[in-house]
């Protein structure tokens, strides 16, 4: 894409406050989106308050074992990726423990002004051979917090939940993330759903303001989803209608949905229907971010 191309696709697509480079430094730019599900746009993710980017940058593709494809290629790598996410107005950061990608955000975000970025990760409450949870949040949370260099969390999750029993299974976690919530260390909780019972529990259960839930217009597990798209389209309604953030993942199918078709199709899938405040997309490549910015904004 050439520089005249590229601003005016910022020009035509960018929403709220997008941070762009312009020579050494960056500056704040306020531009109305072209369509109306524009990547760049801000939205309130539910009742939390919370103003983000629609889109948010994936920092977990093929996320195992405390890294992803976007950290085992290299902190350069990581660097372009994420600057040029942010240059286009994509200021939502999405992150886990599991990932590996806390201290490659700061070092990112270094010299940024903080209150331009929503910064969201989550917990991993299982045993595995990269992590000994504490059984809790607080030691997680303070943890996340220095190595974003951050005081403050914006959203903290507890990470792929499993079965519908998780409010119980995991009371002590949310406890201390409701703790953390009252002393305003962390902005908002909840969870993020790889199961059709932990779905439906948290479009419902009253301590949930975030969900990030498995959706694209194929559904099924072959597609990385929970269940049929009408039965996970049924669920995401409630849950925004109870006031819930919802966070649609897994919009291509884990990377299964890549002919342009398909990728439109599910992105009017997921907007059209109402069913999402945002996305996050789990780009490898620049091109990406731009590509999706592009089909977002065509919507």
């Amino acid at each position: 894409m050439t520089s005249q191309s590229r601003r005016e696709f910022l020009k035509a697509t960018a929403g709220g406050a997008a941070l762009l480079g312009s020579g050494g430094g960056w500056a704040l730019a306020q531009e109305q989106p072209a369509g109306r599900f524009a990547g760049n746009a801000m939205v309130t993710l539910g009742r939390t308050g919370i103003q983000t980017s629609r889109l948010a940058a994936g920092t977990g593709f093929e996320g195992y074992d405390h890294s992803s494809a976007q950290t085992r290629a290299g902190k350069a790598s990581f660097e372009r990726l994420m600057r040029h996410a942010i240059d286009r107005g994509v200021h939502f950061i999405d992150m886990a423990d599991l990932y590996g990608s806390h201290e490659f955000v700061a070092e990112v975000l270094s010299g940024l002004p903080r209150d331009k970025f929503t910064l969201l990760s989550k917990i991993w409450p299982r045993k595995e051979k990269w992590v000994t949870p504490s059984g809790g949040a607080r030691q997680e949370v303070d943890r996340f917090r220095k190595e974003l260099k951050t005081d403050v969390l914006d959203v903290c999750l507890i990470h792929c939940m499993l079965n519908d029993r998780w409010p119980t299974e995991y009371e002590r976690i949310r406890d201390e993330l409701s703790d953390l919530k009252d002393r305003q260390v962390v902005r908002a909780v909840g969870v993020s759903c790889h199961d059709w019972g932990a779905l439906e529990v948290a479009a419902e259960h009253p301590w949930v303001d975030v969900i990030f839930a498995r959706v694209n217009h194929k559904g099924g597990p072959e597609y990385s989803c929970d269940n049929t798209p009408e039965e996970i389209a049924r669920v995401l309604k409630k849950a925004r209608a109870n006031g819930k953030a919802v966070v649609g993942m897994k919009i291509f199918g884990a990377g299964k949905l890549v002919k342009p078709e398909e990728k439109d199709a599910s992105l009017r899938f997921v907007f059209e229907n109402g069913l999402v405040d945002a996305i996050t997309i789990g780009v490898t490549r620049p091109e990406e971010v731009d590509d999706t910015l592009e089909r977002m904004a065509k919507i």
